[in-house]
Order: structure tokens, then sequence, then C-alpha cells
């Protein structure tokens, strides 16, 4: 996939009049939070602001969110005319999004399909995967194939059918396979640039003014395991 732009550590991968989609690193906040950190829609903003000598407020919609140790495809809204038609799609599932992930244990399949419902705890900023509802709980279900054996770990490729919060790392902690790295879902260790080898790889959709079908493709982070997959 070629990068279209690379500056201030900022890859972007698509840039046209009414969407930008970057190729998020780890640790970046998508949207502002308590923590008060510099989220990346504002580093977004500004390349913007400084690349088009745009006067006065850049509008930059948030169309969707990845956690801050993932890595991956994040799409942005560049007019409100995107970001209601975004908001429809994602809301809709009218979105294809495939992630890559590595784990230590080997899953109980070569590929699967998994469902549960996760019930999410605000306290801890957690979801819990249970094999039957719970009160409370929202179902959960995704497709995961074993994509490559490496020499201590499994790289898998996940298509998801819904989007819930941890989704991806509740469901595949409950199968025993937490993702390297994955603290809260039961890794043993951290890694060292406090990241999770989830990466948000590929993702289509239907542009939303030109309404051509656009699939992006995310470089994954330089680092030996992700070179070896």
């Amino acid at each position: 996939m070629k990068i279209v732009s690379t500056k201030d550590n900022l890859q972007v991968l698509h840039e046209d009049n009414h969407i930008i989609v970057i190729n998020k690193r780890v640790g970046d906040l998508v949207q502002g939070d308590k923590t008060g950190d510099k989220p990346l829609s504002d580093i977004v903003k500004e390349y913007i602001k400084d690349k088009y000598n745009k006067p006065g407020e850049v509008f930059l919609g948030v169309v969707h969110r990845l956690d801050r140790p993932t890595t991956g495809i994040v799409v942005f809204a560049r007019t409100t005319k995107a970001l209601t038609r975004l908001n429809e799609l994602f809301k809709n599932r009218e979105t294809q999004k495939t992630y890559w992930a590595v784990v230590k244990n080997k899953p109980p399949k070569q590929e699967d399909k998994l469902i549960h419902y996760l019930k999410r705890t605000e306290k801890n900023n957690s979801s819990k995967a249970h094999i039957k509802e719970v009160p409370d709980s929202k179902m959960a279900s995704l497709d995961y194939t074993v994509i490559k054996e490496l020499n201590n770990y499994f790289a898998l490729e996940i298509n998801l059918h819904t989007g819930r919060h941890h989704q991806i790392r509740a469901q595949l902690s409950a199968i025993g396979c937490p993702i390297k790295g994955d603290l809260k879902y039961g890794f043993d260790r951290s890694n060292p640039d406090g990241g999770i080898h989830l990466h948000a790889r590929k993702l289509t959709f239907i542009h939303p003014v030109s309404k051509e079908s656009l699939t992006l493709l995310a470089p994954t982070p330089n680092d030996v395991i992700w070179s070896a997959v």
C-alpha cells in the first residue's frame, strides 16, 4: 500500500476533499479524553491547516476509534456531509474490517467463528466475554484464521462482524489466546512500547461522496514480529 504522505510521523494512507485516512501508531489517542493528551484528531487538523494554508478552524469529524495500544487504519471526515454518511456506514456495519493479531498460544482451530456476549466494566475499562447472554451484555461476532505460525507465536487474520468495546481482545482472551503485550486481557508481559500486537490491517467501504468502493491497507509497525508476519 502506497503511503500518500508522511509528516511528523503521521502516515496518511488516503486523502481527498472529503476524507483522510491515517495509519495510527501505538499510543496515539484518536479523540481527546480525560488524560488531556494531544489526540490524533488535533494532529491531523494541524496537518490539514498547514498543507492547505487554511485560515481559521479546520473541520475534522471522528468517525470511529481504535484502542490506544492498537495500530492501523483510522478514518476521519473532512466535511459534515462525509461525516454524516460515514457515521451511517459504520453504524449499519456497511464496512469490511480486517485485523491482524499476534498471539502466543495456538488457537483451538485453524479457523473459526467466535460468538460471545460482552459485558463492559467501566471501572477498569474492560469487557468480559461470556458464552451465554448475561444482563447488560451485547452479542459479539468475529471470524479468525491462523495465517502464519512463527517461532513462538501465531498470526491471526480477523474479520469483525460487530464493533464492540475491546471485542477482539476480549474474545481472543476467552479462547485462551490473549494478544501479545495485552496485560489487561491475560498476556504475561507488556511490549516495550506499551502497545499490543493488534493491527487494523484493511478497511473496505463506499466513499461517502464519490460512491466508489475504497479498499485501504495499512502497513504494520516496524518490529521484528510484524516483519515476520
